[in-house]
């Protein structure tokens, strides 16, 4: 059974994409694609700073440095460490006096933007051992994935493999057995 290729990003150059591409070059002194990686990394973690001060705009009812009427207000923020495809980088998550703001871009207690729940549950559906597992993200991402984490992981989601394991079978299933030999028509370049 052949494979279905995926489908290739194909990358329109516009004129808005030269000028942030130009920007970003002078901005990071990209020499390698390391350095392209640390940029990507900042600008991401700087991305998902404005979007929380926008979520806590809207929250608040008003913008930062306003006056407003409500008993709800601004105050400070909270580092978190996040881990993402880029790697680890620490964020500043904003507080209010209430605490009441529930920020949907890194929602509470979320450590991990990479969706790495998914490879893990890979990884061990394909056998290896949570200590392999381990390694993996450290090595991939610049992260550390403790066995314990690890374990967290793949328990919450074997419920739902044992439920897969003991479902009620069909009576019939068909099968399809294919078999094939290729010969090389060349012989000699003739």
């Amino acid at each position: 059974m052949a494979r279905e290729k995926k489908p290739v990003h194909k990358v329109q150059m516009t004129d808005g994409k030269r000028n942030i591409i130009q920007q970003l070059l002078q901005e990071y002194d990209i020499q390698s694609a390391e350095d392209i990686q640390d940029a990507l990394k900042d600008l991401l973690g700087g991305t998902i700073k404005e979007m929380m001060e926008a979520e806590m705009d809207e929250h608040l009812g008003y913008e930062k440095s306003e006056r407003s009427d409500t008993d709800d207000y601004r105050n400070g923020y909270k580092p978190k460490r996040i881990n993402s495809s880029y790697g680890s980088m620490d964020i500043r998550v904003p507080q209010d006096r209430k605490s009441t703001f529930e920020p949907q871009v890194v929602k509470k207690r979320q450590k991990d933007i990479s969706d790495i729940d998914q490879k893990i549950i890979s990884m061990y559906a394909k056998g290896m051992t949570t200590r392999q597992i381990s390694d993996t993200p450290e090595d991939i991402y610049g992260f550390e994935a403790s066995e314990g984490f690890i374990s967290d992981v793949t328990d919450k989601i074997m419920p739902q493999i044992e439920d897969w394991q003991n479902r009620p079978l069909s009576e019939v299933y068909p099968v399809l057995y294919i078999d094939a030999i290729h010969y090389s028509v060349r012989d000699n370049g003739v």
